[in-house]
C-alpha cells in the first residue's frame, strides 16, 4: 500500500504547489518534523482536539502509551479529502454523497481496507474521517493520513482546547506537539460501519457505532432514502 506523507512542493502541479506553499503557512515545520520523525501531535478538529501520529507501528507504540488505551481498542485515521483515504481504504459510490449529505467531518466510516494494517488501526477494517477543520485540513495534506483519536488519556473527558490537551498529557508525563486552533468542543464524529465491512446476506445495511454530532436516526434515514431511491442493493 502506497501512503504518500510530506510531499515537496517542487515536484507538484502549479495548483498544488500554491496550496502547499499556503498550508506550510499554517503548519509549522517543527509540526512536519514531529510527525516525520514518528512522535505524536496535538491537532484541532471540528468537534475535538485529536492526537494524531502516523499510522506506523512505532509511532502507535508511542501514541497508545500516551493514551494508556488498551491495544485492543482500534484508534481512526484522519485524512484530508477522500483521494487520501482511497490510498487506505476501498471507496464505494454512495460515499461521496453520504458526506455531502452532513456537515463535513461530522462522520467516520469504518471501511475495508486495501491492505491489512496494524490491529491498532483495524486491521482489515479501518475508520477513517475526512476532517473539515482548515488547520487539521492542513496538517494532513502536508503530512499525509494521521491518527484522528481524541487527545485524552483514555477513561477521561476530553478537553475542548488542543492547549489544554497537551498540557493535561505533558503533566502526565508525555512530549506531544501542537498544531494550535479553535474546537467547538462537544460531540465527537458520528461513527459508522459501511456495508462494505457489515455482516448482513443481503449487504444492504449500515450500522452507527456510537452516535456523535449527527443523530443516529438522521443517519439511518438517509440510508433508507439512498435504498429507496435506488431500488437496488448499493454497491451493484
Amino acid at each position: 500500500m502506497q501512503i504518500h506523507y510530506l510531499p515537496q512542493i517542487g515536484s507538484t502541479s502549479s495548483e498544488e504547489g500554491q496550496r502547499l506553499a499556503a498550508d506550510s503557512q499554517i503548519i509549522s515545520p517543527t509540526a512536519q518534523s514531529i510527525v516525520a520523525s514518528g512522535g505524536c501531535i496535538v491537532y484541532p478538529t471540528s468537534t475535538q482536539p485529536a492526537l494524531g501520529c502516523r499510522p506506523t507501528n512505532t509511532a502507535l507504540d508511542d501514541l497508545y502509551a500516551i493514551k494508556n488505551r488498551s491495544s485492543l481498542m482500534p484508534v481512526s485515521i484522519g485524512v484530508a479529502d477522500l483521494e487520501q483515504a482511497s490510498d487506505l481504504v476501498e471507496l464505494t459510490d454512495e460515499i461521496p454523497d453520504l458526506l455531502a449529505s452532513f456537515p463535513e467531518g461530522s462522520l467516520t466510516l469504518v471501511l475495508p481496507a486495501k491492505e491489512t494494517l496494524d490491529s491498532r488501526l483495524g486491521g482489515d477494517k479501518i475508520a477513517i474521517r475526512v476532517v473539515s477543520h482548515p488547520v487539521a485540513k492542513a496538517l494532513l495534506r502536508a503530512t499525509g493520513p494521521l491518527t484522528a483519536t481524541s487527545a485524552n488519556i483514555s477513561g477521561t473527558e476530553p478537553e475542548s482546547s488542543c492547549t489544554d490537551a497537551v498540557d493535561i498529557l505533558e503533566k502526565a508525563g508525555h512530549k506531544v506537539g501542537l498544531v494550535e486552533g479553535n474546537t467547538p468542543g462537544g460531540s465527537p464524529s458520528t461513527l459508522i460501519a459501511w456495508y462494505s465491512v457489515c455482516d448482513s446476506s443481503d449487504n444492504a445495511s449500515i450500522e452507527v457505532l456510537r452516535e456523535g454530532i449527527v443523530p443516529t436516526d438522521e443517519v439511518l434515514l438517509w440510508w433508507k432514502s439512498r435504498i429507496s431511491n435506488n431500488g437496488e442493493t448499493p454497491g451493484m
